[in-house]
């Protein structure tokens, strides 16, 4: 969102850069210290694929749909304290509608739980 608004794009160009900037940085998160682990490039890609997948799609929904639900959120500058609490607002209850399908998948050993068997692991 901050791209976006800083830039002056459009509302749409803005939500599609954050969506697709979400997948990439999430991705890597979980990318990097798998590969720094030692594990392939595909295992790795597929497992921050399957691992990630699901959350972030929720997150992106819920946050980009609270942010068009506010008034005013969309049109709102760098500089204005509505920005910011609304990126806070959406973000935080992004957060809160993907963890019950990462506590999910977790617990059926999947998603996170495959990723955090290769950590520490040199």
């Amino acid at each position: 969102m901050v791209i976006g608004t800083a830039w002056g794009w459009s509302n749409s160009a803005t939500i599609l850069i954050s969506i697709v900037l979400a997948f990439v940085s999430g991705y890597a998160f979980t990318l990097l210290p798998l590969l720094r682990a030692g594990m392939g490039l595909v295992a790795a890609l597929g497992l921050a694929l399957a691992s990630d997948t699901i959350s972030i799609t929720i997150m992106e929904i819920v946050d980009n749909a609270v942010v068009l639900l506010i008034p005013g959120a969309m049109d709102a500058g760098l500089t204005d304290w509505l920005f910011w609490v609304s990126l806070a607002v959406s973000l935080a209850l992004a957060g809160v509608a993907a963890f019950p399908a990462n506590r999910w998948l977790i617990s059926r050993g999947q998603g996170h739980a495959l990723v955090h068997k290769h950590h520490g692991h040199h």
